[in-house]
């Protein structure tokens, strides 16, 4: 997004975003996303919050967003790429919430009384 936009561009035979800025934003965006992955990365019982809504939420709703405007938009298939990689990685951090029981540092008081 903030670098080889010509390339993208006709990677996925679309059009260079107007104005730029678009663009630039969602750059911006993924780098701030990225950073907040070194939370759960040092910490993973602090990160777990941060992978819900990054994961299941903002993945799978991406994924449902493609989805949505391929049908609905028309919007170039070769964007089902990003649908598909979206889901599987809301699929799997899911999965990995669900099945990796939080340590005892990320349970309340009260669970941790006799």
């Amino acid at each position: 997004m903030l670098a080889g936009r010509p390339l993208l561009s006709r990677l996925f035979a679309v059009p260079l975003p107007q104005p730029p800025i678009h663009a630039d934003l969602n750059g911006v965006f993924l780098l701030a996303v990225a950073a907040g992955y070194l939370i759960p990365f040092r910490d993973p019982d602090r990160g777990r919050g941060y992978l819900w809504v990054m994961g299941p939420l903002l993945k799978g709703g991406g994924a449902l967003a493609f989805i949505l405007d391929y049908i609905f938009r028309q919007s170039p298939r070769s964007f089902l790429i990003f649908a598909a990689s979206d889901g599987a990685l809301a699929l799997i951090t899911l999965y990995v919430l669900l099945t990796a029981p939080a340590t005892a540092s990320t349970r309340t008081p009260e669970s941790r009384r006799p």
